[in-house]
């Protein structure tokens, strides 16, 4: 039979040709995003430990800001079914909440969260399309808009007799200290460590810097112990991997040593501010951080690179928020260069002239 008489032969009628990807696992958005918000659930009990009622109310308003965005955004902008029940706006807020002090009035928190996903999500086009960390894209603009408010902090119940006395953080107290030539003069003369200093001053060890007692800094930086446990589910449950947290935490510790010139300077800079937060749940967001292993070791090293040089030489006493900020506007950068090339496909070859 020639190819001129052969008759047309139909496809196989089960034959189904599908874009990938093939192979699907029984991780759903909605499961990834509940586990995430159970992680922070030890963090959030030191919080309402350490500040109360006033904890309460901020972590509430920032949640509840972040889900009627959602909602509202959803349902008269993008015409579409509303998504809260998958917990992504709920972990917005809670992150957000984390990243403020007790003391922030409850609109400001209201706001926060309704800011985190409208300007930090949904502006992009909603869940899996932002570029930014939507929790510190929301603590960015309102530490600009109401930098006092912002940078007001209570000590932890138990620690004086009223919850509004205010009191500030290790960082804070550390960077005042550094700008203060007569009191260098002293301390050296007297053979005291600027770390030393600084503990006796607001009367706390380095035991109370990783348990999170005696603290005022942001609800959800305090406990050092608590994060870890909360990292570690992730890390057990396959959510998160260790590249990122791993080199952003390596990187402010050696180079605190280095600058430093002490192991001391070195665990201080470990322990306090927004460190431990910030490499086990913000660097570590999905959508925000690179694709592979190579460039997600890329992307903490330059996390801690500009945090401890924010800390060290900029105005701010911290600078975790912005170095996560300014790191994941280069993560398509560090995708281009670290991603391997796709299965099947050929470089092109360079063109002789």
């Amino acid at each position: 039979m020639t190819n001129e008489t052969k008759p047309f032969m139909p496809a196989a009628k089960k034959l189904l040709v599908t874009s990938s990807p093939h192979l699907h696992e029984n991780i759903t958005t909605a499961r990834v995003m509940w586990d995430v918000n159970l992680a922070l659930l030890p963090a959030l009990l030191m919080a309402l430990y350490n500040f109360r009622g006033k904890a309460a109310i901020v972590i509430l308003m920032s949640v509840l800001g972040a889900v009627v965005a959602e909602w509202a955004i959803q349902k008269f902008l993008f015409k579409k079914p509303c998504s809260i029940a998958d917990g992504s706006a709920i972990l917005t807020g809670i992150l957000f909440a984390f990243c403020v002090p007790a003391a922030l009035p409850w609109w400001i928190a209201f706001l926060g969260g309704v800011v985190a996903i409208s300007l930090g999500k949904q502006v992009y086009g909603g869940l899996g399309q932002n570029i930014f960390n939507p929790a510190h894209v929301a603590r960015a603009i309102l530490l600009a808009s109401w930098p006092v408010y912002m940078t007001t902090w209570l000590k932890p119940a138990g620690v004086a007799a009223t919850d509004a006395i205010t009191c500030a953080t290790p960082l804070g107290v550390l960077k005042e200290a550094s700008r203060n030539p007569e009191l260098l003069n002293q301390l050296s003369e007297k053979g005291t460590s600027l770390i030393t200093h600084t503990l006796n001053q607001l009367q706390v060890s380095f035991s109370d810097l990783f348990l999170g007692l005696k603290l005022s800094g942001s609800l959800g930086e305090t406990s050092k112990l608590a994060l870890l446990i909360g990292g570690l589910y992730l890390l057990i449950r396959g959510h998160i991997t260790w590249h990122a947290p791993v080199s952003m935490i390596a990187t402010v510790f050696a180079g605190a040593l280095v600058l430093g010139g002490s192991l001391e300077f070195a665990i201080f800079h470990l322990l306090t501010g927004g460190l431990i937060i910030g490499a086990i749940f913000m660097i570590t967001d999905m959508v925000t951080s690179p694709m592979t292993n190579t460039g997600q070791l890329i992307f903490g090293f330059g996390c801690g690179a500009i945090t401890l040089l924010i800390r060290m030489k900029g105005g701010y006493p911290e600078g975790v928020c912005y170095s996560i900020l300014i790191m994941n506007s280069i993560v398509p950068l560090i995708d281009k260069f670290t991603v391997p090339t796709k299965f099947g496909m050929v470089a092109p070859k360079e063109v002789k002239a």
